[in-house]
């Protein structure tokens, strides 16, 4: 690899920095553990990265390991050295060492399980579908024993071949389930498992305690001096009198208050001296001992009786009645204990079926007591359902959050083309384990790892059906997910983790949909795959001549002819950003926004040829897309950091008008005047920033064009600049 196109080690070096920092400094213990266990991956990838044992930015980026093996990644995409399937021996992998009464070492363990005893076992656990492959690699041998099985000795004798010299080093083995897996068409965003230990994680609101111990000892105290006080005032005089027995209550009064001030220790405003109740009990104790009070006893004393009444009274009985019912009302935290018994009650593993159980008032000191909102949304997350449902309930907030739902749906889409439904579940499970591998930081052009180049996978690929009804079922998953995602989240750029799911659903349904990821600038090489011209010409097939083309200025007819060339014209369009003053990343950044710009970002693609529609219409989505504009752009008023809210709201922007440019031309007349509308009630900061970009839509639709800057006081949105970008100021 030539030296410029090797990743900067700095990057790692400043990650070292940052987890060292957090290893020494944090207050918290478990942070400190995780800080530290950072520090060892990110030194093992300076090391790998100054020895040569370490390529980043290659598909095999450690030495020795071929490019199936799943390596450990960290942030950013960085191979530390170490495969994700090595290190120590699992609980599960012990276990079935006993059991096989071998040694406890993976070879030995290997070895075991190609006896007859072994393959009996991985059989029986193909059978009943009772395994779980967090891993890939995990699924390796449970797929010899299906080939054996299936008699074919060569497949299985293949798969051998290739991972046997990894026998020692690699976990091949899959750990045993309580239960099969459930409906595959099913989703939770969290398992039970998962929210019980985040609810477990919930400490008590120190704020909360404190004013809870406030209202329940500390006021009423406080009344207890008032009323001691009030014994000595005659015609509004204090100490007018001294009934019997004062001193001796008073005394007792001031020995509770320090074994309560030991015992209860939220609460330190009774310590403040200025306050009223502090001024009581140090003037009781200066009396005491036989000195004056305190020359601001009257006053204290007439404050509180003013701003309660005396203890006794309707006023002032009424108002400890309210703050006693207020701090009895169970606090956030005892709920949580509450909902984490009802989990405790259902498998920890998956996610629940429905919620109502979960969410029901809680019964506590003999009341029923509703959940609030923060502790509902909590359980929410573990609702399993379609995605669809998880989508219009709220649960799925994001387009990253539906990217990461996604590949359980995919992998069982993908799996349908496996006829035996034994080797189908296995392969559901290999897809979903495969889909959760972490992408390695790739350079010179190079492709992720793909699912058909494991051993393991490519051994039965001849297993697979190839009639349209598989073809068909992916097709109609990819046209819900796609149609899902436009309408769920209009304005949000298509995560790459979504992309790669859409682009596996595509390849099983056959469709040639070119799906392209957003490249990031800060490591793009100036050059673009071959599928991005491929996406631009389709995109060309949908939008030429439209509103979309007329706006970005787009000769897409030119682009159809193209055979090469895709890289010079997005440098053309960004207007040679290289030759500006201006930050290398952020010109490496128009470049990419032009390609998506052309390619549209995978809208087109969705639309032709997967053939997307959404339901309540194109001018719909655009409407919504624009929401999503100018609550970003009002976001850029008095930000220190605004160019990543900028690229947001360009993405959000052009994306209006790509579901513009499939509208009728008397819904986008209708639209763009709702738009203004809407932009109107905004602040005015927003109106300032978004009203040319608006006037130059407007512009366009009536025929005028933004390249020749003839049109005044009309703008084109980009998202990116290397002169600081005017939105931006």
């Amino acid at each position: 690899m030539d030296e410029e196109l090797r990743a900067n080690p700095g990057y790692a070096a400043g990650q070292l920095a940052k987890a060292l920092a957090t290893a020494r400094s944090h207050e918290d213990a478990e942070t400190r553990r995780r800080a530290e266990a950072r520090v060892d991956r990110w030194s093992r990838v300076l090391s790998g990265m100054h020895d040569g044992t370490l390529r980043i930015g290659s598909r095999t980026p450690v030495a020795g390991l071929p490019a199936w093996v799943t390596p450990e990644v960290v942030k950013g995409g960085f191979a530390t050295g170490a495969p994700a399937a090595g290190g120590d021996l699992t609980a599960d992998e012990l276990a079935a060492a006993r059991r096989a009464g071998i040694p406890a070492d993976r070879r030995a363990l290997f070895a075991h399980h190609l006896t007859d005893a072994g393959l009996a076992r991985l059989e029986a656990l193909l059978d009943s579908g009772r395994y779980e492959i967090a891993l890939p690699e995990e699924a390796a041998l449970l797929t010899v024993a299906w080939l054996l099985r299936a008699g074919d000795r060569a497949a299985a004798l293949d798969v051998l071949e290739s991972i046997g010299p990894f026998t020692d080093a690699l976990r091949f083995l899959p750990r045993p389930a309580a239960r099969p897996p459930g409906d595959a068409t099913l989703v939770s965003w969290e398992t039970a498992g998962d929210v019980r230990r985040r609810l477990a994680a919930r400490r008590p609101n120190p704020a909360i305690a404190a004013m809870n111990e406030a209202l329940t000892v500390w006021n009423p105290f406080a009344d207890e001096l008032l009323a001691h006080w009030l014994e000595t005032v005659r015609d509004g005089q204090i100490l007018a009198t001294e009934p019997d027995g004062w001193r001796d209550r008073g005394s007792a009064l001031l020995t509770r208050y320090t074994a309560l001030a030991a015992e209860h220790t939220l609460c330190t405003k009774h310590r403040k001296p200025k306050t009223n109740a502090a001024i009581l009990r140090m003037s009781l104790a200066e009396v005491l001992a036989g000195r004056r009070p305190s020359p601001l006893l009257r006053h204290a004393i007439d404050s509180m009786v003013a701003k309660r009444g005396a203890p006794g009274e309707a006023r002032h009985a009424a108002l400890r009645d309210q703050q006693a019912a207020h701090a009895a009302r169970p606090t956030h935290h005892a709920l949580a204990q509450a909902l984490i018994e009802r989990l405790d009650a259902v498998p920890q593993d998956r996610g629940v079926p429905s919620t109502d159980p979960f969410t029901a008032p809680v019964t506590l000191d003999g009341r029923e007591v509703e959940l609030p909102d923060r502790l509902r949304t909590m359980v929410d997350r573990a609702l399993e359902a379609p995605v669809s449902t998880l989508a219009e309930r709220g649960i799925v907030r994001s387009a990253e959050v539906l990217a990461d739902l996604v590949p359980q749906l995919v992998a069982s889409t993908t799996a349908l083309s496996y006829p035996d439904p034994v080797l189908r579940t296995l392969m559901t499970a290999v897809h979903r384990a495969f889909r959760n591998r972490r992408s390695l930081l790739l350079l010179n052009l190079e492709h992720q790892v793909r699912m058909g180049e494991l051993p393991w996978v490519e051994a039965v690929r001849k297993y697979r059906r190839t009639d349209g009804a598989a073809q068909e079922n992916a097709h109609t998953v990819l046209t819900q997910l796609g149609g899902l995602t436009l309408h769920a989240f209009p304005g949000t750029a298509i995560p790459n983790p979504m992309v790669g799911q859409l682009s596996a659903l595509a390849r099983q349904a056959g469709a040639d949909a070119p799906f392209v990821e957003e490249l990031a600038a800060d490591i793009f090489m100036g050059t673009f795959t071959r599928k991005f011209l491929k996406a631009a010409k389709l995109a060309g097939e949908l939008l030429e001549g439209t509103l979309y083309a007329r706006y970005y200025g787009i000769d897409y007819a030119a682009v159809g002819s193209m055979r090469d060339g895709f890289d010079k014209l997005c440098v053309k369009r960004a207007g040679t950003p290289g030759s500006g003053p201006g930050s290398w990343v952020a010109a490496n950044g128009m470049v990419i926004e032009q390609a998506q710009i052309l390619t549209t970002h995978n809208l087109a693609v969705l639309v032709h040829p997967i053939g997307v529609t959404p339901l309540d219409g194109w001018d719909d989505l655009a409407r919504r897309a624009f929401v999503a504009t100018h609550r970003l752009v009002r976001r850029l008023q008095g930000n220190p950091r605004p160019l990543r809210t900028v690229k947001d709201a360009a993405y959000a922007w052009r994306q209006t008008v790509f579901y513009l440019a499939l509208c009728s031309l008397k819904e986008q007349v209708s639209a763009i005047a709702w738009m203004q509308d809407e932009l109107d009630r905004q602040p005015a900061h927003t109106v300032r920033r978004l009203d040319p970009v608006l006037a130059g839509l407007r512009h366009v639709l009536a025929g005028g064009t933004l390249d020749t800057g003839s049109a005044a006081h009309t703008r084109r949105l980009l998202g990116w600049s290397t002169t600081g970008h005017w939105m931006a100021t």
